[in-house]
């Protein structure tokens, strides 16, 4: 094994290039992950997301396109292009963990489950395998869904060890199907190159249980207004999650309610079913005593949607989870109720201005991987020389680069489609400069008006359109700092309705303190908790009164 030196000294006077990293697709939303590491003379293919392979072929000049593939889950975005590699170079081994493997099929539903081979060898969890002569791979437990995984690859020649973990989706907190990943089995590796996600960028959340508590209280208060909630999600892993949620919290347990379950989703559920031994033990014991998912004895009922039971959807409050790209007219038909829709964050779910019933459209954040915070902690517990981050957007991955706590003791890199990275290993330590960020601006106070001017070169980041889309703005303190947040046309299409509607009624619709759809009353029960603008509580003060 080789010394390791800090990250601001190391020194090597015999360069190396043994490593090498080639990113096909880095997004996590239409093209996929797809990438290629050369470790020694072997090539290893992390994942293929990719809805087209067309582009792992060009120039090829070999067999295949790599001598193995690892898969890191079954998500689409990570293993939707695995079939037609396996159809276009059957030849070509491809391995995930064991889950992982019972998992992939559902990433191709519309050929016929009964259709597709099992083209995918399984890797047992933390145990070294050699694939070839001085290449080894062992998986991680990941988070983030189940059979995920972080890989650790480590290729060993005569001049030494070369150590490269690739963390695919990875998730630190417990959920309620998968347990976190834990920091303790990956410390100590001796690591040199990491590749890691980036998702939420720098972006901080709150405590897991916190974030299930508010969308909880969202559904709850909805239901207890007589309006039905639809929840689109993908087949695997939000859809699970949140049905486990709806039938341990508090807010349903014991309620006379039906959850209906449609399409993909429920089909992920029962691919759940047979790999209960894999799932966490407090899961297990769970399904002891009663049904994980499909239940009609116990309230809530948790019901597949069939054919006969969709005329009656929505005739009485009811809990719909669907796939994200059903068309939700389906349910939100003109003699159903009144519809909320609850879009999660970071997933791309088409929905129209109108729909046959009156229907209301918000967001909520369950988040399904680690954030900012939790992002560096991996990083900093692993020590790597370099970082390669992946799999978001590039103002988010910019946001990550430009972290001087990062940027002081790594090797940074952030690279696009088609660029090769060159790792080596033991060279003097220089990190690039870091992408501008920071804007200064000038504040004036004019009257009763105060005016923030920032340069103009602020709007050539692909952020500003979505934030300056309706030309209006919130503020708010954020301990020392002044947060501003550009309001979208959907908030206030929502926001200017309700409040016509609602102008001589007590809610928070019409109180003084609710910006944003978020309490900032400080006295209320439901300081900042998002809020239905219907909602009510005893610290209501209208905003009307205010303002006289």
């Amino acid at each position: 094994m080789r010394d390791k030196l800090s990250a601001s000294s190391r020194v090597d006077t015999t360069e190396t290039s043994e490593l090498e990293c080639l990113p096909y697709s880095v997004q996590h939303h239409d093209e996929g992950v797809c990438l290629l590491v050369r470790m020694g003379p072997y090539r290893i293919m992390l994942d293929c997301g990719l809805g087209e392979i067309s582009s792992l072929a060009q120039g090829l000049t070999q067999l295949a396109p790599a001598d193995l593939v690892l898969v890191s889950h079954a998500h689409p975005d990570h293993a939707r292009g695995l079939l037609a590699l396996h159809q276009a170079f059957p030849l070509l081994p491809i391995y995930s963990s064991e889950v992982t493997s019972k998992l992939l099929s559902l990433n191709w539903l519309d050929q016929g489950l009964s259709k597709i081979p099992q083209f995918c060898q399984a890797l047992p969890l933390r145990s070294p395998v050699e694939f070839q002569e001085g290449l080894v791979a062992e998986l991680f437990p990941a988070g983030h869904l189940p059979g995920a995984v972080a890989i650790l690859l480590t290729y060993t020649n005569s001049e030494g060890s070369y150590k490269l973990l690739y963390t695919g989706d990875f998730f630190l907190s417990n959920s309620r199907l998968v347990e976190g990943l834990r920091l303790e089995e990956l410390r100590g590796i001796d690591l040199d190159v990491l590749i890691i996600e980036g998702t939420y960028g720098t972006s901080r959340h709150t405590h897991r249980r916190h974030q299930e508590n508010q969308l909880a209280e969202r559904i709850h208060r909805a239901i207890a207004d007589n309006c039905s909630v639809l929840l689109p999600t993908p087949a695997l892993g939000l859809g699970q999650e949140l049905l486990m949620l709806l039938r341990s919290h508090h807010h349903f347990t014991g309620r006379d309610l039906n959850i209906w379950v449609d399409g993909a989703v429920a089909i992920g559920c029962d691919a759940y079913l047979e790999l209960l031994p894999h799932l966490p033990s407090s899961v297990q014991n769970f399904a002891r005593h009663q049904p994980l998912f499909w239940d009609e004895r116990v309230r809530p009922r948790v019901r597949r949607l069939q054919a006969e039971h969709r005329q009656a959807v929505g005739h009485t409050p009811c809990i719909v989870l669907t796939d994200s790209t059903a068309d939700f007219s389906q349910y939100c038909q003109p003699d159903s109720g009144p519809w909320l829709i609850l879009l999660p964050e970071k997933i791309d779910i088409q929905v129209n201005q109108t729909y046959p019933a009156p229907t209301t459209i918000e967001s909520y954040l369950l988040a399904q991987h680690s954030d900012g915070p939790g992002t560096t902690q991996l990083i900093h517990n692993l020590r790597p020389q370099h970082v390669v981050f992946i799999h978001g957007s590039p103002s988010y991955l910019a946001d990550l680069t430009s972290l001087e706590e990062l940027q002081n003791r790594y090797h940074l890199h952030s690279p696009a489609a088609g660029i090769l990275v060159e790792l080596h290993i033991g060279e003097t330590f220089l990190q690039p400069a870091a992408p501008e960020t920071n804007y200064e601006g000038e504040l004036t106070e004019l009257g009763t008006v105060v005016t923030i001017t920032i340069p103009e070169t602020i709007t050539t980041d692909p952020r500003w359109q979505q934030f300056a889309d309706t030309g209006l703005i919130e503020a708010r303190w954020q301990g020392e700092e002044l947060v501003l947040r550009g309001l979208s046309q959907r908030e206030l299409l929502n926001q200017n309705s309700d409040r016509f509607a609602w102008n001589d009624i007590e809610c928070c619709g019409t109180c003084r303190y609710q910006r944003g759809q978020r309490c900032w009353n400080s006295s209320s029960p439901l300081y900042n908790f998002r809020v239905t603008l219907e909602g009510y509580c005893p610290a209501f003060e209208r905003l009307n009164d205010h303002e006289k």
